[in-house]
This record gives structure tokens, sequence and C-alpha cells, in this order.
């Protein structure tokens, strides 16, 4: 079997050659073989606890207690934040949720739902 790189924007081992291009069944990126999946757009993958690939406004499971600065009570492992935003720094998901207004997130310590 020959040696076809993953997917370099959602990483899918499931990839397949279509003539000079590398095509991902998954996420629909093509790339040729000598760019290495070099695209236009150089965006970094955000990844859950599990490994899964987090897009915006998708809706995820926070997976421990997190103390939170200035709050009286933490986000209970379990409680679901919907909608959320990927953006750049250590803190990569920006939420909204209930009864504790806009927060950020890391997303190790959340899971896809």
């Amino acid at each position: 079997m020959s040696n076809i790189p993953n997917c370099p924007k959602c990483n899918s081992e499931y990839t397949y050659e279509d003539g000079n291009l590398i095509i991902c069944p998954e996420c629909a990126h093509e790339w040729t073989a000598g760019s290495e999946g070099g695209s236009s757009e150089d965006e970094s993958v955000v990844k859950d606890s599990n490994g899964n690939v987090l897009n915006d406004g998708d809706t995820v499971i926070v997976i421990k207690d997190l103390k939170v600065k200035g709050a009286s009570s933490d986000i209970k492992k379990g409680t679901k934040v919907k909608n959320i935003r990927l953006v750049d720094g250590d803190h990569n998901i920006d939420c909204k949720i209930d009864g504790f207004g806009a927060m950020s997130l890391k997303s190790e310590f959340v899971k896809k739902a």
C-alpha cells in the first residue's frame, strides 16, 4: 500500500490520490503531493481532549470542574457549552456559559458533544 499522508486540515487518515491531487473525503480538502497541504489559509487546528477537531459553532461539554477567578462557584463537569468560537491564544475557545456569562476556555478541558 502506498504511503499517502494524513489530511493537513483535519488529520484524517482516509485520504486518497486522484491523479496528481490528494483528497480528504471527510473535510473535502484537496492538495498536491509536493505542496504538503500548504493551502492559502494557514489556520491552526484546535482539538478537544479526545483529539476531535473543533470548529466554530460546535457544542462542547466540560470534562472537569473548572475554578473561575472572582466567581463564587465553579463550572461543573458535564456543563454543555453551545456555539463556541475559536480564537488564537492559550485559552482558545470563547463562549457564553449560562450563569457565568462570556468565558474563555482551554480546549484540553472540553470534549465535543
